[in-house]
């Protein structure tokens, strides 16, 4: 089934984020974690891709595969070009295709240090064009949207525009990245659709792990920390276990808070942990 397609019921489309393992770590060990999040029942779950962009890294498809043909929950691939030539993006969506995935999430990616980037695809505007204009590739495509704008937007506005290439090159969906302030999604929310971006809009909800999870994620995304979200932490930093909970508490309160504004879908980084997706779930999996 195509994503895109799921939201045109009156219910809230809810889907899981979930990453391919460290090379040291184990291909088995996102296994389990499947299984633990099939179970919680999601719309789709989606599969980020392989470190650093590499062609060559074949775990987003396996992983996305064994999501929507073992499992039988849908799955969702991302793929991203600024480290692929044409050739290799080619060779990605053949592969998700052989596997039977269905749907993809088109990104730019990041770009890695010390390693120029390709010049193919310079924005996720134009591999989503690409990937359009091959008829042989009937993929859902989703694309990435930031409620405070991109961190190398010289401004929101700026940044929304840029949002209506990619829903004017085909994207039919739009996942959003992370905030804590839930009126940030409000206001980014207006401003799209008065700049005539009508495409479902999922919010991006990351519950906190811990202290440097967070330090990370906002160095790299550049998400606002609201008083009370900033207290909550200087409060249990150092209590791990309780961080963990508190920081359940406080995406359940956000996405609560969304379900009543009728947000189109709500999208969980899980951070490969079933105990943080089924306590979420179970907090407000009847709200949907």
């Amino acid at each position: 089934m195509k994503i895109p397609d799921m939201f045109s019921n009156d219910r809230t489309v809810f889907s899981f984020e979930i990453f391919p393992p460290k090379k040291n770590t184990g291909i088995e060990t996102i296994y389990k974690t499947i299984d633990e999040l099939s179970s919680l029942k999601p719309d789709y779950i989606s599969v980020t891709y392989g470190a650093g962009g590499s062609v060559a890294n074949t775990s987003t498809r396996d992983i996305a595969s064994f999501v929507k043909n073992r499992c039988g929950i849908e799955a969702m691939a991302h793929i991203s070009c600024v480290n692929n030539t044409r050739e290799e993006v080619v060779t990605v969506l053949d592969g998700f295709k052989e596997a039977g995935i269905e749907n993809i999430l088109a990104l730019r990616g990041d770009k890695v240090k010390g390693v120029e980037p390709k010049t193919d695809f310079r924005y996720a505007s134009e591999l989503i064009a690409f990937i359009r204009s091959k008829p042989e590739y009937d993929f859902g495509i989703s694309g990435a949207c930031y409620p405070e704008g991109h961190t190398e937007a010289p401004d929101l506005t700026t940044d929304i525009l840029n949002l209506r290439k990619k829903v004017d090159a085909g994207a039919q969906e739009l996942i959003s990245q992370l905030f804590f302030d839930n009126a940030f999604f409000y206001e980014f929310r207006e401003k799209t659709r008065l700049a005539g971006i009508n495409v479902p809009i999922s919010a991006g909800i990351m519950p906190i792990t811990g202290k440097s999870q967070i330090e990370r994620m906002v160095t790299m995304c550049g998400a606002s920390l609201p008083r009370k979200f900033v207290r909550m932490i200087n409060k249990y930093e150092d209590r791990p276990e309780a961080l963990i909970d508190a920081g359940i508490a406080y995406a359940a309160d956000q996405i609560t808070d969304l379900l009543a504004s009728g947000v189109d879908g709500i999208h969980i980084y899980t951070m490969n942990n079933p105990y943080i997706a089924r306590k979420i779930t179970g907090i407000v999996g009847k709200l949907r």
